[in-house]
């Protein structure tokens, strides 16, 4: 019970600070939405975002990996314990692993070599922001790296395939996410409140793989996954409602978020290797590095404000 509940703790954090670009974006176009539009939307979002995003990816992630047992067989997975499916889960668990470890790891690589960032950790100030073009030089290198360390099972290397797959539609759904937020917040878009709407729902989907798939960075049991990311995507809703603006302020929080991102990518791979990571070791980095970074950003934002008073 203490390990499901330290994997719960970690998921639920992980959902919060993966989430918060969504959070922000959500937030700003809300703003040009009416009243009466923005609650159908934290209604449906809540409904699609948690219970079917949240609920059927990991189930179908699984079943993916293990097609013998059949979604079916997953399913039941969830609400009694058969050994036989419980030991085949776990004798597949790389092939889940390696594909979600690769994508974790393009986003924080991302972030690191591509997005503008206020620079904290050594690794955020040895990368200057002209050092973009190695981004793809190392996701290539990488790439090439564990398709050879993984030659041995055809099943290993199409997942990590699959992973670079995923991650690099992603990027391209979210630049052009990025440019229809910005001619939303300019005015630009004459966008109906029903297709902001649609436009919304289509986002939050693609943002929930980040919080899905790096789940499996701390379990592959998907009723932990499914209750850790429910409770973590509510908080964002929250968030999104009332608070946004203030976690926008902590200037070093997203640096905390995305280097626990990147280690978790790490971890995730390694695991898909054999490697034993202990199961409280995601969460504990993940509280450790985003705690690191939210408090020394508390302390700046209330040395400015005394500064301003």
């Amino acid at each position: 019970m203490f390990t499901a509940f330290v994997i719960i703790v970690g998921l639920v954090i992980f959902e919060i600070i993966s989430s918060i670009d969504n959070a922000i974006i959500n937030a700003h176009i809300l703003k040009t939405m009416s009243v009466k539009w923005r609650k159908i939307f934290l209604f449906w979002g809540i409904f699609t975002a948690v219970f079917l995003v949240r609920g059927l990816l990991p189930l179908a992630i699984v079943w993916l990996s293990v097609p013998e047992i059949g979604f079916w067989g997953v399913f039941q997975s969830m609400f009694k314990s058969s050994p036989e499916i419980a030991q085949t889960i776990e004798a597949r668990k790389g092939i889940i692993l390696i594909g979600a470890g690769v994508f974790l790891l393009l986003i924080y690589l991302h972030w690191l070599f591509l997005e503008k960032k206020d620079p904290f950790f050594v690794s955020d100030k040895l990368i200057k922001p002209n050092y973009g073009v190695w981004f793809f030089a190392f996701a290539a290198i990488i790439l090439v790296s564990l398709l050879y360390l993984a030659r041995n099972s055809y099943q290993l290397m199409l997942s990590a395939a699959i992973g670079y797959a995923v991650f690099f539609i992603m990027y391209g759904f979210r630049e052009q996410a990025a440019k229809e937020e910005a001619r939303l917040e300019g005015g630009q878009s004459h966008l109906s409140n029903f297709s902001k709407l649609m436009f919304l729902e289509v986002l939050d989907t693609s943002f929930s793989f980040d919080g899905v798939i790096g789940a499996f960075a701390f379990t592959t049991a998907i009723p932990l996954i499914f209750l850790g990311n429910g409770i973590g995507a509510l908080v964002v809703r929250q968030l999104t409602i009332s608070g946004i603006e203030r976690v926008e302020k902590y200037k070093w929080l997203k640096n905390g978020a995305m280097t626990s991102i990147g280690i978790l990518g790490v971890f995730i791979i390694a695991k898909s290797f054999g490697v034993h990571i202990p199961e409280y070791l995601p969460t504990l980095t993940t509280i450790g590095l985003v705690g690191l970074t939210f408090w020394r950003s508390h302390q700046l934002l209330k040395k400015n404000n005394q500064g301003a008073n």
